[in-house]
């Protein structure tokens, strides 16, 4: 047995197929891919890999394999979905993942041609697993897939305590030994057990947090925002690819995005944070429904619209609607006198945090500095915002 000394878990204890599966290509690719993407533009320290929460995934997923009482094969399966659960992410994450989906039709979890033959398949069959059955628990189907990704899985666990210690604030640290040592399955569900609804909750409070001063913060949602539009190019007008473009790391699309001319002043942007300021800066309320619904095409032609009201080119303006809030984990089973309830309908922090939700939740318009204001009012006028609760603002973008 090898351990391996983590920054959150102390030590990870890796043996029989995690063993070997942590060699594999596939897997190693994962050091070189950023767990919070552009977040670091704002957090200096949140430098962490997805190879390293893979690995707390895997050490979390064996903490709850125990309390529920799986093992031999099938926990064995398990712990092997667990480590590969990200092997499906482009390069920066969540980042690409729209532009990957759009391209080849798949989610970052559905891995099963990509652990379906080569090295990984051969660590899985070597070990008498079936690949089929490891992607579809990466993918959260049947039972034992809520493990890996559900309500309740160990994958939330790790990235809120984790994303917190790296970025250095203090909101996503749950509790997350306690979450473990409480699930049980009822009616094949994962749930809490009794007396646990202020456990789910502190789950619920923690997401909330990290999303308004973490996952959504503005700088950060800027540059991700330039970073979608600039690989959109480099697909769109060079000879990359999108197989290719998927499999690259972060370093990598960098690279690529800097050598070409097509990209190259974007590029320099987003790796001297030269990055673009907010226009407009919109509440839910004064925002119409067609926009907060956009799609990708009517997105881009929207920004096609403030382009030319502003008279400006269509690349200095970008449209950033993280579309209609959600809070997923609120639907989490607990037990309550005996009986599963949802979260949602025992707790009422719950909907105190739904309304947060909706009152954080903002539309950005962004454009270079220079033409901020002019883009602002622009699209002010284009999308049909409220003024009242729409601002043209270009002065709250100070360093994170």
């Amino acid at each position: 047995m090898n351990a391996i000394k983590d920054s959150v878990h102390d030590y990870v204890e890796v043996e029989g197929v995690a063993r070997d599966l942590l060699d594999a290509e596939a897997f190693q690719r994962l050091r070189q891919v950023k767990q919070l993407s552009t977040v670091r533009l704002v957090y200096p320290s949140a430098n962490h890999t997805r190879f390293e929460h893979s690995l707390g995934v895997f050490h979390l997923a064996g903490r709850a394999l125990d309390q529920l009482d799986v093992s031999d094969s099938r926990a064995e399966a398990v712990r092997a979905a667990a480590l590969l659960h990200d092997v499906g992410h482009g390069p920066y994450g969540h980042q690409t993942e729209g532009i990957i989906r759009r391209r080849l039709g798949r989610h970052h979890d559905e891995v099963h041609d990509l652990i379906g033959d080569g090295e990984l398949a051969a660590v899985l069959e070597s070990h008498g697993l079936d690949t089929d059955a490891v992607a579809d628990l990466v993918a959260g189907d049947g039972e034992l897939g809520q493990i890996v990704s559900g309500e309740l899985d160990v994958d939330r666990m790790d990235y809120l305590v984790r994303d917190a210690h790296h970025t250095g604030v203090p909101y996503g640290t749950i509790d997350h030994g306690r979450l473990v040592r409480s699930l049980t399955f009822v009616d094949g569900h994962l749930a809490l057990a009794e007396g646990n609804v202020a456990t789910a909750e502190s789950m619920l409070v923690a997401r909330a947090l990290m999303n308004a001063t973490v996952y959504r913060h503005h700088v950060s949602r800027i540059a991700g925002a330039m970073l979608e539009r600039v690989c959109e190019r480099l697909l769109n007008e060079t000879d990359v690819d999108a197989e290719q473009f998927a499999r690259m790391t972060d370093d990598e699309l960098m690279a690529e995005l800097r050598r070409r001319d097509e990209t190259a002043d974007a590029a320099a942007r987003l790796a001297t944070r030269d990055l673009y300021k907010r226009a407009v800066w919109a509440e839910l309320d004064a925002v119409p429904d067609a926009v907060v619904g956009a799609g990708h095409e009517r997105v881009r032609d929207l920004e096609a619209e403030v382009a030319a009201e502003a008279d400006v080119p269509e690349r200095a303006v970008v449209l950033d609607s993280p579309g209609r809030p959600s809070m997923p984990e609120s639907s989490s089973r607990v037990v309550v006198n005996g009986g599963v309830r949802r979260l949602h309908e025992q707790s009422a922090l719950v909907q105190g945090l739904q309304a947060a939700q909706r009152t954080q939740w903002r539309l950005g318009v962004y454009a270079p500095e220079e033409r901020a204001e002019t883009v602002g009012r622009a699209a002010v006028a284009v999308l049909g915002l409220d003024e009242r609760g729409a601002t043209v603002d270009v002065a709250g973008d100070a360093p994170g």
